[in-house]
């Protein structure tokens, strides 16, 4: 007898922030940082309901897509994030991605160019070899609240007070069976040894839609220097004094620039 199986999910879990004004233009989809989830967007949500739709999702093997069935590095989560927006019926969107989320809206617009409106990635994965790779394997395994704060420390800027609720809400997080698990493995594909597999950002810069990288320079874990001297067609924003969390530390002024970014379309 066969055994039935249930089919895999067609979309990532997602939180998805409607447009308060009416606006119909293009959606702007949010993909989150390596260890993160979709909560990391809320602030940018809410600040983007009084002027268009947003979806943040929750990336193969972190938040509620723990147990998606397949988990690995930024390519396995662009095709991912390609199946989800495929599912949901939305052929044009505004891609924000932050870290690793960086690397995967870069990856779906390299892959389908057609169906990304703008670009803005914050402090993005995969813009130069170098990358704090102790770091991110001392985040990814541990469990407790009191480690995970003094790591976190090291993803913000100098002078940034961590929020409590931050460290307690991951070691939250990683009492989930294979949660720990599942990002060391993680990890260990998005990096070779102790450096980073890169894009081809030239390819990308060679896209037909308005891109920004936004970095901050007291980046602990992407250093800054990843976002000088990119191609011209790159529009580049480095903020003083922050760190690898702008989204969090400098809110209005990336939803600013996001914001630039949608105007197109």
């Amino acid at each position: 007898m066969t055994e039935l199986r249930p089919a895999p999910p067609a979309v990532l879990p997602f939180h998805e922030q409607p447009d308060e004004t009416g606006n119909r233009g293009a959606p702007i989809v949010l993909l989150h940082g390596f260890g993160g989830d979709r909560q990391t967007f809320i602030n940018i949500q809410t600040a983007l309901a009084r002027y268009r739709r947003s979806i943040a999702f929750d990336l193969p093997g972190h938040g509620q897509a723990l147990d998606w069935p397949r988990i690995g590095n930024a390519a396995i989560a662009a095709k991912a994030v390609q199946q989800s927006l495929e599912a949901l019926g939305l052929s044009r969107v505004h891609l924000v991605g932050h870290s690793m989320g960086g690397a995967v809206a870069a990856l779906v617009a390299l892959r389908t160019p057609q169906t990304v409106a703008s670009l803005t990635l914050l402090a993005p994965g995969g813009f130069g070899p170098e990358i704090n790779a102790k770091l991110l394997k001392r985040y990814a395994s541990a469990s407790d609240a009191e480690t995970l704060e003094m790591l976190l420390e090291n993803f913000f800027g100098y002078e940034f007070k961590l929020p409590k609720f931050l460290a307690e809400a991951a070691a939250e997080s990683r009492k989930r069976p294979g949660a720990v698990a599942t990002l060391k493995a993680i990890v260990e594909e998005i990096t070779d040894g102790p450096v980073q597999k890169t894009l081809p950002v030239k390819d990308l810069a060679d896209l037909p839609m308005p891109i920004k990288v936004i970095w901050g320079t007291q980046d602990r874990v992407l250093p800054t220097r990843q976002a000088h001297k990119l191609p011209g067609q790159i529009a580049t924003h480095v903020f003083d004094r922050v760190g690898h969390m702008p989204h969090l530390e400098v809110p209005a002024e990336v939803v600013r620039l996001i914001k630039q970014n949608a105007a197109s379309e």
